[in-house]
């Protein structure tokens, strides 16, 4: 994975707006001369199996023609997510042998503790089984109906424990970040002129915290700069909100603080993890991402009556304090896991390889989110399908034809994930993206390469594919488990 250095961002003031064979020059600010190799070598392997495109054809309509709905043991090469599919190291499996299994007050908790706090210093840490459940315990105890909660951009679950509730997710992204061509150091960033007017119009009495989700997940993996959480901490200090982060992919939001936000580049990682969340009340996190674990996560913050209220909550569904759910095992790994997450070889590895594929994708001229984000590729099923209205789902299409030529598991969001209401009623969503998000130190080079090529197939006969409609869906989350038909 090679390539000269490209120029810097200017800064995050505004968008860049460039030819394409321009743009290609600046979509990451990383790597150097040489290729950029993996720091890891590989110690056991795992076999996939190999199928053939009439067996896929026949999985995709077992499936209901709905990605999640497939055997993993059917798919080639996995890109659904990237939450808790990674390899873990040599180091985190040593650890797993120290895993302590006392109900209470195991010595497994107190250095995951330590872990946690040595990069987000809050006073309270409670484990958690994964992210949704940090979600389901913090919504649980500030949502309710009449409340609202701002974000850059919810996530699904982060979304649907919202509305569980009764309250209401609002996404307040800038401009920018909807739009999938417009290029711009940080399209994570939380409008905070919307905040400002979003806070003024519900009353901050109705606003119980204030959301940044770091890296921007739904918008195409984009960072959140040190200036916009500044700016969004000021708004929630005049208005005495408290900020939390959805901190599941913080290293590689902090990567790209170091790369392209002004004044940052001699800063070690870990310490600007640490001044990220100096600048919040406190986190939600899946441990699955940036953990580097597969399983876990934690909620944590400041508020001594807040953490009393959720810990309470914690004991009622997951489990006793020290443990929240997982065993000793999984909390000696994302200890282990959250050391070397910041190492910077790592996070130079992982962003560039993940930019190979985008840039790959984006020369190859099929359209994908630029700049590239940390941790997937995101590809414009809307500009791609432009033949697909977006209540035909383009991306749910995309998804199965990638699925079908090459076996590989895509995941839309775009109209399926997003577009539902909680009253039942259906719009489109902004964007119909298919995220290609890559496991942390499991493919290689190869792979990816293959990727490129059944991409480039699929994009080559995109005026072929048509749109699906929705024959089965559950009331919530409908993309987990909702059936499809061809059109």
């Amino acid at each position: 994975m090679a390539g000269r250095r490209p120029p810097r961002f200017p800064g995050a003031a505004g968008p860049i707006r460039r030819p394409r064979a321009v743009a290609r020059r600046i979509l990451v600010a990383v790597g150097d001369w040489k290729t950029i190799i993996e720091p890891f070598r590989i110690h056991s392997v795992e076999p996939v199996r190999l199928t053939t495109p009439e067996g896929r054809a026949r999985s995709l309509a077992a499936a209901g023609y709905n990605m999640f709905n497939l055997h993993a043991d059917d798919v080639l090469i996995d890109l659904l997510t990237d939450s808790g599919t990674g390899a873990m190291s040599r180091d985190q499996w040593a650890a797993i042998q120290h895993g302590d299994e006392s109900y209470a007050g195991s010595p497994s908790f107190y250095r995951f503790q330590d872990a946690v706090q040595d990069l987000f210093p809050f006073r309270h840490v409670i484990p958690t089984h994964q992210g949704r459940a940090a979600e389901k315990i913090l919504f649980s105890v500030l949502g309710g109906p009449g409340r609202a909660i701002p974000n850059n951009t919810h996530f699904d679950t982060t979304r649907a424990n919202v509305e569980a509730t009764g309250a209401e997710g609002v996404d307040l992204v800038i401009p920018e970040g909807l739009v999938p061509s417009t290029l711009h150091p940080f399209k994570g960033n939380m409008d905070v002129d919307a905040l400002e007017r979003f806070i003024d119009e519900r009353g901050a009495a109705n606003v119980p915290v204030v959301m940044v989700t770091v890296t921007n997940n739904s918008g195409g993996g984009q960072p959140v700069s040190l200036e916009n959480l500044r700016a969004v901490r000021a708004i929630c200090d005049r208005h005495d909100i408290p900020l939390f982060l959805d901190g599941c992919r913080f290293a590689e939001n902090a990567w790209f603080i170091r790369e392209r936000e002004p004044g940052q580049s001699d800063r070690p990682v870990r310490e600007i993890v640490r001044e990220m969340a100096s600048l919040a009340d406190g986190m939600t996190m899946s441990a699955k991402k940036d953990g580097l674990a597969n399983i876990g996560g934690w909620l944590a913050m400041n508020d001594d009556r807040l953490a009393e209220r959720c810990r309470a909550l914690l004991i009622l569904t997951e489990g006793f304090v020290t443990y929240g759910g997982l065993a000793g095992r999984d909390l000696e790994a994302i200890a282990q896991g959250l050391a070397e997450v910041v190492d910077e070889d790592y996070l130079r590895y992982r962003i560039r390889s993940v930019a190979y594929l985008g840039e790959a994708l984006d020369q190859a001229g099929v359209p994908v989110v630029l700049p590239i984000g940390g941790h997937a590729v995101y590809i414009d099923a809307r500009t791609l399908l432009p033949q697909i209205p977006p209540l035909q789902y383009p991306g749910q299409a995309l998804a199965a034809a990638l699925y079908r030529e090459g076996g590989i598991r895509s995941v839309e969001i775009g109209s399926v994930m997003f577009g539902r209401h909680p009253d039942g009623s259906e719009s489109p969503a902004p964007m119909e993206l298919v995220r290609l998000a890559i496991p942390r130190r499991t493919y290689t080079q190869s792979h990816i390469d293959y990727v490129i090529e059944v991409v480039r197939e699929v994009a080559s006969h995109a005026s072929e594919l048509r749109g699906f409609r929705i024959v089965q869906e559950p009331p919530a989350l409908r993309h987990f488990s909702a059936r499809f038909e061809p059109l």
